[in-house]
């Protein structure tokens, strides 16, 4: 008998090697080994002109480089397109990119040579070598420069003192957990006198902006220097930037995203959340500057009853906001003026926009964008014309087969519309059923939109060129509906959210389309928590479940986070102790010996968001209840997410094999797929 089991395991490992080797060789196709070769756009800063464009292009590690975080280039284009310029390139990494207020320099944040802390380079925008602009103690971490030019103000911690170094040398390394956290200091530097001081002590400074004439700083301010403050407790305050001097200036409650001045200095657009259980920092407020006492609840809120979720404001001109929101499967550019009463679309209403650099001057924006066949890419344009391509990172996804992608909308049990994100099969025939995964996002307060899906964490049109269909709903308590939407999963998480995506497939087995004994699910943090919600209490409905970073014990899990209070105030709002039959009925391992799901589950090991245990405590129960298969990966080094490309390709190769095996193929529940992976190296 363990010669049979021997041979069949053996002609097993045959079969995924080989079906391995056929996937990485077809260059028409999305594959795991294609996708964690794409570069990216990341940031954008546009000359005072307006006429050149500074980018970084995310590159990853090859799988034959020592494992590490993608290096980040420097690139220069014109704004009307043409040949990018390489300013800084090769195994680097820069960051912070801007223009000098006179144009004339290129600067970064980045270490280089013998530096043992970040410092801020530059270089000239007409060519030449980069060159070292500070030179401070500290670990620079934001910066903007004064509108004069000769002074940089910056963000960064104080280093530790050499005694501590000495003595964690010696051994002495314990960590007094959540204490003496360092704060996050602002400063400034003088460029000509290469002098530095601080302005803020005993508060922590997570992002700050300058007024155009450079008299007043805004800054996110915070008590401590946590995670839990990060997500809940910026307010924003004023520093004198010279006497750093701080007082707040507008209690806005809950989460805070970016905030600016307009051009004259005048009013202050912030991008806030409208209250401290509001998922997101959903919504658009302006604030008079000086504020003379005004009141958040006083503020007008210019997407009060709009069904999206802000995400980004900024200024056309003094009277008139920019923003981006999530609308459902979309991203698009609007507008709004101060006195008016609804907002004008800039962009066309189904384009998907990450990212956006307004030159008031010249009337261009510099916009970073993506579509459904093409990952984030620099668009331009100005006035009425149409946003016009000028870059193409990955030029080979020209040549890309892709299967069809669309928005879907289908009614929920209690008549509530759902969107989603669904792609066919690659070559899909009408009338003939076919498997199913059900990619659920984070979160929740997150949403997938009709632009790039695909990615090591995403099956996408990888899945697609290996004929499923894949569905990424957007279930209730997602971005992207208004802040009503965002909080139907209060105190009900896996309830009716849940229902939303078990309507969405049955929604596509009514059509015809999926075959419903060949479902199933994935996902990563609150989709992870889904997967393993599936695959035990819903387990009959899926053949297949990937659990990634997921939640499978909801009362340890609250104890183990790195933001107890964010996971409290804007999805539960009683601690577990004061409900535990209530946090317990929510959480996986309750419903435990109702699986039937044979089921992967991956965990950075060194996750803060949601602890490794939680997929240990699954992993234990489900073996011990030994009814489905379960396989537990642990990636060393890697947190909430896969950062490097080694084991991004791991988990993006494991998991399909996993669909193809229980799915696709439908096996035994008996049989279990080879552990071993080729990753098409030597």
């Amino acid at each position: 008998m363990l010669r049979v089991n021997r041979i069949v395991n053996i002609f097993l490992l045959f079969l995924f090697i080989a079906a391995v080797n056929v996937y990485s060789q077809d260059s028409n196709v999305l594959t795991p080994y294609n996708i964690v070769k794409l570069k990216s756009i990341g940031e954008t800063a546009t000359s005072p002109g307006g006429n050149l464009i500074a980018y970084t292009l995310n590159s990853p590690r090859t799988l034959e480089e020592d494992p590490g975080y993608p290096y980040r280039e420097l690139f220069v284009i014109p704004f009307n397109g043409g040949e990018a310029k390489p300013f800084v390139t090769g195994k680097i990494s820069v960051g912070n990119i801007a223009f000098s207020p006179d144009g004339k320099l290129i600067t970064f944040t980045g270490r280089f040579d013998d530096d043992k802390t970040t410092q801020v380079y530059a270089i000239p925008v007409d060519g030449g070598e980069k060159y070292k602009l500070t030179n401070v103690k500290e670990s620079i971490g934001s910066y903007q420069f004064h509108p004069n030019g000769k002074i940089i103000f910056y963000t960064a911690s104080l280093p530790a003192d050499e005694k501590k170094k000495s003595l964690e040398k010696k051994g002495f390394n314990a960590i007094v957990y959540e204490e003496n956290l360092q704060h996050i200091n602002l400063y400034k530097y003088d460029v000509d006198k290469k002098e530095s001081k601080q302005l803020t002590k005993d508060i922590t400074v997570w992002d700050f902006t300058l007024s155009p004439d450079g008299n007043i700083i805004a800054a996110a301010v915070s008590p401590k220097n946590s995670v839990d403050d990060s997500y809940m407790f910026k307010r924003i305050h004023l520093v004198n930037p010279e006497t750093g001097v701080t007082s707040l200036f507008i209690d806005n409650p809950g989460k805070l995203g970016n905030f600016k001045f307009s051009p004259d200095g005048k009013n202050l657009v912030i991008n806030s959340a409208v209250d401290i259980s509001d998922p997101a920092s959903s919504s658009m407020y302006v604030v008079p500057v000086p504020n003379m006492g005004k009141s958040f609840s006083s503020l007008k809120n210019y997407s009060k009853d709009f069904e999206g979720t802000v995400s980004w404001v900024g200024w056309k001109n003094n009277n008139t906001m920019l923003f981006l929101a999530e609308e459902g499967v979309y991203l698009p550019l609007s507008s709004q003026t101060i006195d008016g009463k609804s907002r004008k679309l800039i962009s066309d209403r189904t384009a998907v926009i990450r990212s956006v650099d307004y030159s008031g001057k010249a009337n261009q924006f510099v916009l970073v964008m993506n579509t459904p066949f093409h990952t984030n890419e620099i668009y331009t344009f100005s006035g009425n014309t149409k946003p016009k391509r000028i870059t193409n990172s990955n030029p080979w996804l020209d040549d890309i087969k892709f299967g069809k992608q669309e928005e879907i909308r289908y009614s929920a049990r209690d008549r509530l519309e759902i969107t989603g994100i669904l792609i066919y099969p690659l070559n899909y025939e009408a009338g003939k059923k076919y498997p199913l995964i059900v990619d659920i996002h984070g979160g929740p307060e997150a949403a997938y939109h009709n632009g790039w899906v695909t990615g090591y964490g995403n099956w996408g049109h990888i899945a697609s060129a290996r004929g499923y269909f894949v569905f990424m709903p957007n279930y209730r308590a997602s971005n992207g509906r208004g802040v009503e939407f965002s909080k139907m999963g209060h105190f009900d998480l896996g309830g009716k959210e849940f229902d939303d995506v078990l309507d969405g497939i049955d929604f596509l087995v009514d059509k015809g389309f999926v075959d419903p004994e060949r479902v199933g699910i994935g996902g990563g943090s609150y989709g992870g928590y889904f997967s393993a919600w599936a695959a035990t209490k819903y387990s009959h409905r899926f053949a297949a479940a990937c659990v990634f970073v997921g939640i499978s014990n909801q009362i340890s899990k609250r104890g183990t986070t790195d933001i107890p209070l964010e996971d409290y105030h804007v999805h539960w709002t009683v601690w577990a102790h004061d409900n535990y039959d209530h946090v317990w009925d929510r959480s996986p391992l309750k419903w435990s010996k109702q699986n039937q799901t044979p089921t992967l589950i991956l965990h950075g090991k060194e996750d803060p968001r949601v602890n490794v245990a939680q997929s240990m405590e699954l992993y234990r129960t489900l073996k011990n209840i030994n009814q489905a298969p379960v396989r537990l990966i642990l990636y060393p080094g890697e947190g909430h997410g896969n950062a490097r490309t080694p084991a991004r390709l791991d988990y993006a190769i494991r998991t399909m094999e996993w669909f193809d095996f229980y799915v696709k193929d439908k096996k035994p529940k008996t049989e279990i797929p080879a552990s071993d992976v080729d990753y098409g190296i030597n």
